[in-house]
């Protein structure tokens, strides 16, 4: 073998290690630079990290590496470059110890954590949208201004420009920093999903009749106390909108004191109380009040779907601990009944 060929072997040789040991380096330290920190090796615990909306990829991997979750925030970097998916904004769940590779990936396919928000029967849009604000999903005010006056109204076809009544009360979850108009669009997806199972034919009623039946359903969610009485309740109210009398519902007057007036729920309902003048209180005026005053459940709209017929004009709660209603067709029947209760907070 000539010295020239030799040369060149030695010269290839060296270079080959040159590149198997760069090679080697290289994936060591990526190796090294993915695994996570010491200290996170210790004790395994699943950690909470928020990122926040509008946040970029670089900024959240400064905070993961302050906080000790990653070992280089350049490697991060680096990664977040070569993966062309983008990080979401809410809070995560990341099982450490963890590779950054894994906590990317968390970010990423949203591994989020879900907030449990129980919307009770009866419950009115603003206290509605407290509830979701008290639990991190989104502001108040930005849940009224899509429930009300929104291309949201329209998309349902809502009357009166309001989703009151149409968010239907149920267990919901949600990540928090949730939109707004999308948790607003959830509940009125459940509401029209939840009447077709009453009937399927229902939620594809006129929009003006089928606000009729939400509000009626609205006013026996806030009258009823025992479910046998709703459907029984709902006759009551068909048969004075027959007649054309009033309706003299204490839940629509509770409505027009604490969420018109914006004062505390009464424990009892005075005369004077049911002389406010005010297009909700059914004790002055005809007819339905202009919307619903709550969201209803199944229980008051099955029953205001399908009213119990009855003779019966009246009704008053004469058991505030059992829920018990006595039920009349004369007024002075309905007046020996007693005091006005009303349903309570």
């Amino acid at each position: 073998m000539s010295e020239g060929i030799k040369k060149v072997i030695g010269i290839f040789a060296s270079v080959l290690g040159m590149i198997l040991f760069l090679t080697a380096l290289t994936a060591v330290t990526v190796v090294y630079l993915n695994s996570p920190p010491e200290e996170m090796k210790a004790q395994p615990v699943t950690v909470t990290f928020e990122v926040r909306k509008g946040e970029s990829a670089g900024s959240a991997g400064q905070r993961l590496a302050d906080e000790g979750f990653i070992r280089s925030r350049i490697f991060w970097n680096i990664l977040c470059r070569l993966n062309k998916e983008h990080i979401k904004s809410g809070h995560f769940l990341i099982d450490m110890p963890a590779s950054q590779l894994a906590i990317h990936k968390t970010l990423v396919t949203g591994r989020q954590i879900l907030e449990r928000v129980t919307v009770p029967e009866g419950f009115t849009l603003s206290k509605t949208a407290l509830l979701f604000e008290e639990a991190g999903i989104c502001p108040a005010g930005e849940f009224i201004a899509c429930a009300t006056e929104s291309p949201v109204t329209a998309r349902y076809g809502i009357p009166g420009g309001s989703m009151e009544g149409y968010l239907f009360p149920d267990t919901y979850f949600f990540p928090r920093g949730y939109p707004a108009e999308r948790t607003v669009r959830a509940m009125a997806d459940n509401f029209f999903s939840r009447i077709g199972e009453i009937d399927e034919t229902l939620a594809a009623m006129p929009p003006g009749e089928l606000n009729k039946t939400v509000i009626l359903a609205s006013i026996v969610e806030r009258e009823y106390r025992i479910d046998e009485e709703a459907p029984l309740m709902a006759g009551v109210f068909a048969n004075r909108l027959k007649i054309g009398m009033a309706l003299q519902s204490c839940a629509t007057v509770e409505y027009v004191i604490t969420e018109i007036q914006g004062k505390p729920h009464p424990e009892i309902l005075s005369t004077r109380d049911t002389e406010i003048r005010d297009p909700y209180n059914t004790y002055i005026r005809p007819g339905l009040p202009p919307g619903p005053i709550c969201a209803p459940g199944m229980v008051a709209l099955r029953a205001a779907f399908s009213p119990e017929k009855s003779d019966y004009l009246y009704f008053r709660l004469v058991d505030p601990a059992s829920g018990k209603h006595y039920f009349s067709k004369t007024f002075d029947d309905h007046i020996r009944a007693g005091t006005l209760y009303t349903k309570g907070r």
